[in-house]
């Protein structure tokens, strides 16, 4: 097919993700991540519509399997300040969900909210990215991307709506947003917020994003260098932390979702125990609303 992919083309052995497409209207992503590690091989710059999008997903649906759900998006956000004026990907969800698709919206903007009257009759469920709440962080983090208090927000006004919504607490990195008691919080707020699940995972370092890291953060250069370069290991195309240092790092996530009853997982991190995993998917796309693939949604209704 064209546009309309399975995921995790590589076949990682530490992906518990389900069975599942992906769907990027855009290449590249204009929230300029520093962490991000789709620019290793998409390159860095503007999210661009792809060519002749609609065309190209309307005729890989009429060959995709409904039984599979369909995740927007994983290496671009579906949607970046471009969206606003293009409404690729809201062309996009309303072509899915008149298909008898369900889908998982993964994003770190609030411009999703312009799509409720879609997602909140849809078998929709929509997860949103917030690695702190520290909204001066987060710009230097994610330059491009709407400030994480209003991500909560979103997260809010997605749950009053009755859309289920998780939440990835990713990437951890260690010296920036590792606080334990600042994780705890965050974990508070979004459940609070009306989050259902939360997933998250330990920075995995890139050349090029480890770069990034150490020229906006030079005074945690080195010491990124040394636990990432030295001390830790590569892993599948990626280099990681050590173990022990990831559990630490991750377990004030974790330890907080299990007190406040949601649930909880962690991402590509081979932690499958019930301290660190305690949800029926990892991703959170269990969320999404059981609708039966021969009684699609009629938009027009």
């Amino acid at each position: 097919m064209s546009v309309l992919r399975p995921f995790d083309p590589w076949r990682s052995r530490l992906c518990t993700c389900p069975p599942k497409y992906t769907l990027h209207p855009y290449t590249r992503c204009s929230h300029l991540c520093l962490y991000c590690y789709a620019t290793s091989y998409l390159g860095r710059g503007p999210s661009t519509p792809k060519r002749d999008f609609m065309r190209r997903l309307a005729r890989d649906l009429r060959r995709a399997d409904r039984r599979l759900i369909v995740e927007m998006s994983t290496s671009s956000d579906p949607y970046p300040p471009e969206e606003a004026r293009l409404g690729l990907t809201r062309r996009a969800l309303a072509a899915l969900l008149e298909a008898g698709f369900r889908v998982f919206i993964l994003t770190k903007s609030d411009l999703v909210l312009r799509d409720l009257d879609l997602i909140s009759r849809g078998p929709v469920a929509v997860s949103i990215t917030i690695t702190t709440l520290d909204d001066g962080l987060a710009k230097l983090l994610e330059p491009g991307a709407p400030p994480p208090s209003r991500r909560l927000e979103c997260v809010r006004r997605l749950a009053e709506a009755g859309v289920p919504v998780s939440v990835r607490v990713d990437p951890v990195i260690p010296g920036l947003n590792d606080e334990p008691s600042e994780l705890r919080e965050l974990v508070a707020a979004v459940v609070d917020a009306g989050a259902r699940h939360v997933v998250t995972s330990a920075y995995k370092a890139r050349p090029d994003s480890l770069a990034r890291l150490a020229a906006a953060f030079p005074d945690i250069a080195q010491r990124l260098r040394e636990l990432y370069y030295s001390r830790g290991s590569r892993v599948e195309g990626y280099w990681y932390l050590e173990e022990e240092l990831r559990r630490r790092l991750l377990a004030p996530v974790v330890r907080e979702a299990a007190r406040l009853g949601v649930d909880y997982a962690t991402c590509r991190e081979g932690f499958l125990n019930k301290e660190f995993f305690n949800s029926p998917t990892c991703d959170g796309s269990h969320l999404i609303p059981r609708r039966t693939a021969k009684a699609p949604l009629r938009l027009s209704e």
